[in-house]
């Protein structure tokens, strides 16, 4: 089944400016163009689209979800490489997600703080009662 850009926006929650944008950088090589210079997608480049959304979400570069794409066409000879992009890129998100645990924990700290402030009415009291302000 082939999609307007305009339904690829709206299944992918992405702008036309964005798709276009990705296309002008070569992140989606496989779209077909009328000979008037629509776009036609494919459910293949809407699957390629929700990936390059994912790797852009976890920090991956323009230039490296490029490189990804050139190494895929390439074939089989790149497979190393593309395994070894992806193991980097997940130590980045795990890295990223332990950050993200600690700042949980300061902000489950902070609401913790100002519910027992907010209990007895005032920080000062709350001091009192052995609630730091800061963890």
């Amino acid at each position: 089944m082939a999609y307007t850009l305009m339904e690829v926006t709206k299944r992918t929650g992405l702008t036309a400016h964005t798709i276009r944008y990705y296309d002008k950088e070569g992140l989606l090589p496989f779209i077909h163009k009328t000979d008037s210079g629509r776009r036609i997608f494919e459910e293949s480049d809407i699957e390629w689209i929700e990936l390059i959304t994912c790797l852009k979400s976890t920090g991956m570069k323009i230039k490296d979800i490029r490189k990804f794409i050139e190494w895929y066409i390439e074939g089989d000879s790149t497979l190393q490489d593309r395994l070894a992009l992806f193991k980097s890129q997940k130590e980045q998100v795990e890295r990223q997600i332990e950050d993200l645990y600690k700042h949980m924990e300061k902000i489950n700290h902070k609401i913790h703080y100002y519910e027992v402030a907010c209990g007895v009415g005032t920080e000062e009291e709350a001091k009192n009662l052995g609630v730091q302000k800061e963890c």
